[in-house]
């Protein structure tokens, strides 16, 4: 299977978004990808696209809650790895760890459970969107407490004009369409 065409990805992905005005704050528009979601089309060849790159390279997917599980799920089952849930503080049953950290509109906590992950795991971290880097940031830290070996950031949108790829420093990051 050859790899797609990164244009027709990014193409693909900008059919499927949908702009939702003042959510969830007032001056925020809202990257949509649920109708992308709901395409099955532009969902396999977003999926296809993400995991292109990561072949044989990862052991774990990581997603961020709420739309990084739909992606992130998709993503690990078409690379035949596992899951591994970052979510909102207080959501997860057993030990976990968590980390703080601010957002655009914002503060949150997000955890993982303390044993997610054996130590030196490779993990891709997936999200719907890359905006001001600082949940990202956060999962990969947190990822990276727990023994995981973090080889990238994969989003499905990157809101450029919102700096997260700056935030993100040196570490690796991909997205599969850019808005600027």
């Amino acid at each position: 299977m050859s790899p797609l065409d990164a244009d027709e990805v990014s193409r693909v992905v900008a059919r499927g978004l949908r702009d939702i005005p003042d959510f969830p704050s007032t001056g925020v528009v809202f990257k949509d990808i649920t109708p992308l979601l709901a395409d099955p089309d532009a969902f396999a060849t977003v999926t296809r696209a993400l995991a292109d790159s990561h072949r044989g390279q990862v052991d774990l997917v990581a997603g961020v809650e709420a739309r990084g599980f739909v992606v992130g799920a998709a993503l690990a089952y078409e690379l035949g790895v596992g899951f591994v849930p970052v979510r909102k503080a207080g959501k997860l049953p057993g030990e976990t760890v968590a980390v703080s950290y601010d957002l655009e509109y914002g503060s949150a906590t997000i955890e993982v459970h303390a044993d997610a992950l054996a130590s030196g795991r490779r993990v891709v971290l997936v999200d719907d969107v890359l905006a001001t880097g600082g949940t990202a940031v956060a999962a990969w830290d947190l990822l990276e407490q727990v023994g995981g070996h973090v080889v990238g950031f994969e989003c499905v949108v990157e809101l450029a004009f919102l700096g997260g790829r700056a935030r993100m420093g040196d570490r690796p990051v991909r997205s599969l369409h850019r808005v600027d």
